[in-house]
């Protein structure tokens, strides 16, 4: 006996240590970090600082090697003949091989411009991504106090268990000294296995919604895993602070750049070039040798009229604008019409509340009441059982209301864009 307990002194506290806590914040930050989508945000800031960096090549020189071997029909001759002079006319075989060079002198800040706009579209697409992953949080809200009103009332219904069984060696007892019948006993047993079987239900329960939330954060939790209740959460009407705002703005921003694009688009474009060469002929069309050439200058490109393709691109532009801005009202509607929903229930939820508190001292009384009643034999056991359930029932009652309070509350904070930070990179 001796070593027994002395393996249980050392046994017992590693148990308790190994058994698992999680609260619901520790699952809205892993489902950020396991979530499959999250791994887009690096993926994302590659493609666009490639995009960026293939742009900015654009301030490069940008040489080139062209080779060409041809055969004419006819060539340029002069249609007299000159005296003691005799000029032959080029090959109709002609070759030419170069090497040319330009590089960008100016081109009205064109190349930063579309760098911006590619940024633009990589803050969209991540915010995209932040969107998804702030809309989980609603499921795990959903999961994780679906888990806890079923671990409370695990507890409950353990210390109803623990009533019962009380109940159930005084009834015994009665019977032994004769004072109770023997099918006293009976309906306290039954009661008991029924607890039994609600103890199995909840347990079966509890692990499917585990298994969902595991797989949700990526952490796998285990069926005895100790769930922290939230602190309740006070609703303060505050600004919307919704990823979806953050993502309207973000596409705003983005036609504003592409606008700015437009406009540089149609600004001249100067550069320098330089090109060397062999062929045959070479720059003198007259001579008929293979030779050497180059040539070097400034090229300007203009396009000073388009037939209003830049203007109407605009004017396109800015209609998307508008659309962006209805979708933006609308959310930030749809929004205030949940927020309105959300809190009638926690107001509804409030008024229950104070009337299951209400209840239960009462209900207790009557529970005590009939336990006395019980030990005297005025009343069947059946009778007691059904006060002791109705009481039990108030309790859950109890519990349920403010689980279901608590996910209102937070619900309504997550709506807000509130609970949380809404930048989960």
């Amino acid at each position: 006996m001796y070593r027994l307990l002395v393996l249980l002194v050392f046994i017992l506290p590693s148990m308790a240590a190994a058994q698992q806590t999680i609260s619901i914040d520790d699952c809205f930050k892993l489902v950020v970090e396991n979530y499959p989508l999250t791994k887009q945000t690096i993926l994302l800031n590659e493609q666009s600082r490639l995009d960026i960096e293939a742009i900015n090549k654009g301030k490069l020189p940008m040489l080139g090697i062209n080779a060409q071997a041809t055969y004419q029909s006819d060539v340029t001759s002069l249609p007299i003949q000159l005296p003691n002079i005799s000029v032959d006319p080029p090959n109709k075989d002609q070759y030419r091989a170069t090497v040319d060079i330009n590089q960008l002198l100016y081109n009205g800040g064109l190349i930063n411009a579309s760098s911006k706009v590619v940024k633009a579209n990589n803050d969209i697409k991540q915010q995209e991504v932040n969107v998804s992953l702030y809309g989980l949080k609603n499921q795990i809200n959903q999961l994780y106090l679906s888990v806890l009103l079923l671990q409370e009332n695990n507890n409950l219904l353990a210390a109803k268990e623990e009533q019962l069984q009380t109940r159930l060696n005084e009834v015994i007892a009665g019977v032994k000294f004769g004072t109770l019948l023997p099918s006293s006993a009976d309906a306290l047993k039954v009661e008991l296995i029924k607890i039994k079987q609600n103890f199995a239900e909840l347990h079966y329960t509890k692990s499917g919604l585990l298994q969902k939330l595991s797989l949700l954060i990526g952490k796998q939790l285990n069926d005895d895993v100790n769930l922290i209740r939230p602190s309740v959460v006070n609703v303060v009407e505050t600004k919307n602070q919704r990823p979806e705002i953050t993502l309207f703005n973000l596409q705003t921003e983005k036609i504003e750049f592409s606008t700015e694009l437009l406009k540089k688009s149609k600004l001249p474009k100067i550069s320098a070039f330089a090109q060397g060469g062999y062929g045959n002929p070479g720059l003198n069309m007259l001579d008929n040798n293979f030779n050497t050439f180059y040539m070097t200058g400034l090229r300007l490109n203009w396009n000073a009229f388009d037939w209003k393709k830049n203007e109407t691109e605009k004017q396109s532009l800015q209609i998307n604008k508008d659309i962006i801005e209805t979708e933006k009202e609308t959310f930030e509607l749809n929004t205030n019409l949940e927020l309105a929903n959300i809190a009638s229930e926690i107001h509804k939820m409030e008024e229950l509340i104070s009337y299951d508190e209400a209840i239960i001292p009462v209900r207790e009384k009557m529970v005590k009441s009939a336990e006395s009643q019980l030990k005297n034999g005025v009343i069947t056991s059946s009778i007691f059982i059904t006060e002791f359930t109705n009481m039990h029932e108030a309790k859950s009652n109890l519990v349920l209301h403010k689980t279901q309070l608590l996910l209102k509350q937070i619900q309504y904070q997550i709506t807000q864009g509130n609970y949380g930070s809404n930048n989960l990179n």
